[in-house]
């Protein structure tokens, strides 16, 4: 008879796999930032990152305040 073991992943774990500046690089390239972007984000502002994260970060956000993104949340905002 065999067992087996599930494990858990921690999301804290998944998420350390992605990079911010990878998400940063899938709106400049879509031009939009999905609500769901918005959301990893968010979480993996919750965690250590790097100064070029950072710097991305600081791109997206200047690029979405001038109107160079398009920002999903806000276009359900206002429909």
């Amino acid at each position: 008879m065999h067992h087996f073991i599930q494990g858990c992943i921690n999301i804290t774990s998944v998420l350390n796999m992605i990079l911010i500046r990878d998400v940063v690089q899938q709106a400049f390239t879509t031009g939009c930032l999905t609500v769901e972007a918005e959301e990893q984000l968010r979480q993996l502002l919750k965690t250590k990152y790097d100064l070029d994260d950072l710097k991305a970060f600081m791109r997206l956000q200047q690029a979405t305040m001038e109107g160079l993104l398009r920002q999903e949340s806000r276009d359900l905002k206002h429909n």
